[in-house]
């Protein structure tokens, strides 16, 4: 392959400002898109600063060209090399790149990620979609086959197993006194079980699995991640069930939200600020006594993400996102709260030794925290003002 002349992370340059840079040079060659989150590698060939032809997978021509445009997260090369593919995408100029951002604003055109939202055909979802990074098979043992409303893991049973989903949809559901509720649904790449599937012996589903039609999946090398969580740190263990703790709390929160109201606004008012929500704070830190509560402040409610306590972790986690705080959400803490500051830099190093598949495990549950604090929210938000009283 010959060297490029330009790369980035598409995190950084969008592909509508790749476009028009290489539009202004007059760029002849290929641009390469690669994403965790594709089998494929995008491409798209230019001739004198303009777009002549995509290929995405199957697809390819205009087609291709505006699917990339989904590719938000990822790495990009460009190389200038003869092309000798045939024109078949005509438009050039802004209003070619200004069709492909509005066909993901829209909707019509998917994000690849972590995350994908509901298309206007799929109006009814109860939940978006949750996906993964690309299958790493070497941690695949067995593939399974299952149908329509077949329950893959029960609320409240023990067990330790996990899975990949390679092909389908998955709901994630959990009980109340008023009927089930749907909190997520997991497509492929995402990892069925939580990190308490290995921290803990007979572990106890939190919620159900449950199969949306056809669906295939891959069962993990259960014996190989626990190995792996053996040779962890104390500390890097304690930080794994904080995180798995979080999930569990935003779960039973957004049930009570789907269904009761309480006074949790006049509460939080009394208890000290320690992080503010939107404030910018690298710091991470360990509880050792009282309790710190998970506040997000929306335009009509403080909503509560979770109450933390001796040996949970607050603050940013440089490593996973979890969309909590200090940027989406406050920490208040009882009056008996004392903490101490991590070592940041020792749990990052250790977490950049990790498999792929804890990453992906890890960086899973980070997403999931995230969806569900937000449907824990757009719920709450759907419940009358109250008065202060």
């Amino acid at each position: 392959m010959v060297k490029p002349v330009l790369e980035g992370k598409l995190e950084f340059l969008g592909l509508g400002d790749i476009l028009q840079l290489l539009s202004g040079i007059d760029a002849i060659g290929l641009l390469r898109l690669k994403s965790k989150y594709s089998h494929n590698i995008g491409i798209i060939y230019f001739i004198n600063g303009n777009p002549a032809n995509a290929i995405n997978g199957d697809l390819s021509g205009i087609e291709a060209f505006y699917s990339l445009f989904g590719w938000t997260e990822g790495a990009f090369s460009f190389s200038e090399e003869v092309i000798k593919e045939k024109k078949v995408i005509n438009m050039s100029g802004m209003g070619l790149i200004m069709e492909g951002l509005r066909l993901v604003d829209d909707g019509i055109t998917e994000k690849l990620g972590p995350v994908s939202y509901a298309k206007q055909a799929d109006a009814e979802a109860k939940a978006p979609i949750v996906k993964g990074p690309v299958v790493d098979y070497s941690y695949v043992v067995e593939e399974e086959d299952w149908i329509d409303d077949d329950k893959i893991v029960i609320e409240d049973a023990h067990g330790r197993w996990m899975w990949v989903v390679l092909d389908g949809i998955i709901e994630i559901v959990k009980n109340s006194s008023k009927g089930p509720v749907t909190l997520l649904r997991l497509g492929s790449g995402s990892i069925i079980g939580s990190l308490a599937s290995f921290l803990f012996e007979g572990s106890i589903r939190s919620a159900s699995a449950v199969a949306v039609q056809n669906v295939q999946l891959g069962v993990l090398d259960a014996q190989r991640l626990a190995t792996e969580y053996a040779t962890m740190s104390a500390e890097f263990k304690r930080l794994l069930y904080s995180i798995d703790n979080r999930l569990k709390q935003i779960t039973k929160e957004t049930v009570k939200y789907s269904f009761d109201y309480n006074k949790f606004g006049r509460f939080i008012r009394q208890q000290k600020i320690i992080l503010k929500q939107g404030k910018s704070d690298n710091r991470l830190f360990t509880i050792i006594q009282g309790k710190a509560y998970i506040v997000r402040k929306t335009d009509k409610h403080f909503v509560l993400l979770g109450i933390l306590t001796k040996g949970d972790f607050f603050g940013a986690i440089p490593f996973i996102s979890m969309d909590h705080e200090p940027f989406q959400a406050s920490v208040f803490g009882s009056k008996d709260l004392k903490f101490k500051r991590a070592d940041t830099n020792h749990l990052e190093d250790e977490y950049q030794r990790l498999s792929p598949t804890l990453h992906n495990l890890i960086e899973h549950t980070g997403t999931c925290i995230s969806v569900t604090s937000s449907l824990a929210c757009g719920v709450r938000d759907k419940l009358p003002m109250h008065k202060k009283r």
